[in-house]
């Protein structure tokens, strides 16, 4: 005697989620020396931002990520001929050595 198992098709239940729907406007801390560490001086600026770019990508999913041209002013950006509809804006913010501990993601509210 056999013992016959009838299973069914696995479906993806997962929904698929729209991000025009969820702009959102975010303020991460990128800890930069775990990410350029080993890396020769002259090709840190540009591990540097490969990185925050790569970072931007996996935390927001937009895969066009444009620099504030203060942060690496050498990079250009292409804004007006955008191919998608989001992008992710990188920009540097300034804070003062003992507010930089214990620093948590922030969503940004526009009022």
């Amino acid at each position: 005697m056999v013992n016959e198992k009838k299973t069914q098709p696995k479906r993806n239940t997962k929904k698929t989620r729209s991000a025009i729907s969820d702009v959102v406007a975010r303020e991460y801390t990128i800890h930069m020396h775990k990410r350029i560490f080993g890396v020769a001086f002259k090709k840190r600026a540009p591990r540097a931002i490969k990185e925050i770019k790569a970072f931007a990508l996996q935390q927001m999913g937009t895969s066009d990520v444009r620099l504030d041209p203060q942060l690496n002013k050498k990079k250009r950006n292409d804004e007006e001929g955008a191919k998608e509809k989001l992008y992710s804006y990188v920009q540097a913010v300034n804070v003062k050595n003992r507010e930089a501990k214990g620093l948590q993601t922030i969503v940004v509210e526009d009022s």
